[in-house]
């Protein structure tokens, strides 16, 4: 919108100024003067969702012989056009608005109702015919189960499914190389990039079991319980009829509730998605810590990978290149874990028949799909895949790590073990040439039983 001139639009609380060229009506316009708190809208997903609902509502209603059909059509060639990207600025409804979403719900109800006037050349009302047979407190939580499911279903699942892929590219092309291994930051017993790298692949793989099991509830839908879960002004059939036609038009599998009361006045379904969006957190930021760690130096650090050096890392240090990538990952990762204590928070606001946290839900969650999808692709494409192996410094840290002493327990007895480990860590010498000088062993069977390869298969030494 450019032009300062204005309009007149009438409401139920009387007359109202709305920029000449929106395509939304009074109740939009009182929204935007009363909610200044942040410079957050509603999210694309979130918007889109609305378009659906407001569509496939239109041609249910036509369907069950309740909505004129050139009303019907316009009202859905309008949400279409929304679907496909257009008009996304004329919503500009604050998140930070009136708990149920209402005024998002009415600003979705006049963008379409203009559209579809301007097609009909005749007036469709935002209430009694886009809203025909809803609420905004069923439309609200319907569109954050709708918006989520779309989002994990079409980004977040490719995207794990990739991370999860090149996990294991990468564990066929460098799994054979054997490093040290640690607990507590301190060398352990060795490991090979396989059994590391495999730890990481189960992580995701965990999260993604997770998320599918939960969607399962996120898709059973609030839409048909209207106002309070009863079910006022809308047809008996029309809840069956609309999970049944939004299931077409999206390609997934919605149905529609067993209990409306409980997708009003509860956030439940949703708030157990987060937390297993936020497990995916959880693993992403483990993956990410690790690869800095690994990568850490060139020098003076572990050093045992090399990640893509992508930008300068300093403006100050010519040369140095930083873990950009695991580090962006991570703080994703960390904002996805407070958007879970932002929406358990906003979970428990359900008072009576309606929760009233609804848009900073909805806002939350679809951040929260956006960053873990980003996330995975970026760790995928961009550290996971690119990384070397500086096989010179694995063999340096094998040589002389003392724990390799753990492999003679069975032969010599833990206090002798410990001991040559200690002495060994002091001189600064290999543990087998210690070994050999404190045991009986020869440095044949020494290189057996101390053998980093061997030791990553477990079992007793012999």
């Amino acid at each position: 919108m450019t032009t300062n001139a204005f309009r007149i639009e009438t409401d139920s609380m009387g007359e109202v100024r709305v920029p000449e060229d929106a395509l939304y009506q009074a109740q939009t316009q009182r929204a935007v003067d009363n909610f200044k708190f942040s410079e957050h809208t509603m999210s694309k997903a979130f918007i889109h969702a609305l378009a659906h609902i407001k569509q496939t509502a239109a041609l249910t209603n036509a369907q069950l012989g309740l909505l004129e059909g050139d009303i019907a059509e316009a009202i859905d060639e309008a949400a279409q056009a929304i679907i496909d990207g257009n008009h996304l600025d004329q919503f500009p409804v604050d998140v930070f608005q009136t708990g149920s979403g209402t005024s998002s719900n009415m600003n979705a109800n006049e963008v379409i109702a203009t559209l579809a006037s301007q097609k009909l050349g005749n007036t469709v009302s935002p209430n009694d015919h886009v809203n025909m047979g809803q609420s905004s407190n069923d439309v609200i939580p319907t569109a954050i189960q709708v918006s989520a499911a779309l989002a994990v279903e079409n980004q977040l699942m490719p995207a794990l499914n990739h991370l999860i892929q090149t996990l294991q590219a990468k564990r066929d092309a460098v799994g054979h190389e054997v490093k040290t291994g640690r607990t507590h930051l301190m060398d352990a017993m060795p490991i090979t990039f396989d059994q590391e790298l495999s730890s990481w692949q189960y992580q995701i793989e965990h999260a993604k079991q997770g998320i599918q099991q939960q969607l399962l509830a996120v898709k059973a839908l609030a839409q048909g319980g209207t106002a309070v879960g009863t079910g006022i002004n809308a047809d008996p059939r029309f809840a069956a009829a609309f999970a049944d036609n939004l299931s077409q038009s999206t390609k997934i599998q919605f149905t529609s509730s067993d209990n409306f009361f409980f997708n009003l006045s509860s956030q439940d379904a949703i708030v157990a998605l987060s937390g297993q969006l936020k497990t995916a957190a959880v693993a992403i930021m483990k993956i990410a810590n690790d690869l800095r760690w690994m990568n850490s130096g060139p020098l003076a650090g572990l050093g045992e990978i090399e990640l893509q050096g992508l930008q300068p890392g300093s403006s100050i240090m010519p040369g140095k290149v930083n873990p950009v990538i695991p580090e962006a990952a991570a703080m994703a990762a960390a904002q996805v874990i407070g958007n879970d204590a932002t929406i358990t928070v906003a979970g428990q606001s359900g008072n009576f028949q309606l929760n009233v946290m609804l848009p900073v839900i909805a806002h939350n969650l679809i951040e929260s799909i956006e960053l873990i999808t980003n996330s995975s692709v970026a760790l995928a494409d961009k550290a996971i895949a690119t990384f070397t192996v500086r096989n010179d410094n694995l063999a340096k840290a094998l040589d002389r790590n003392p724990i390799l002493v753990t492999a003679l327990n069975p032969v010599i007895g833990y206090l002798k073990a410990a001991e040559i480990a200690k002495q060994a860590y002091k001189e600064g010498r290999p543990i087998i040439d210690v070994a050999e000088e404190q045991t009986e062993l020869d440095r044949t069977t020494l290189e057996s039983l101390l053998s980093p390869l061997k030791l990553t298969e477990g079992g007793l030494a012999g």
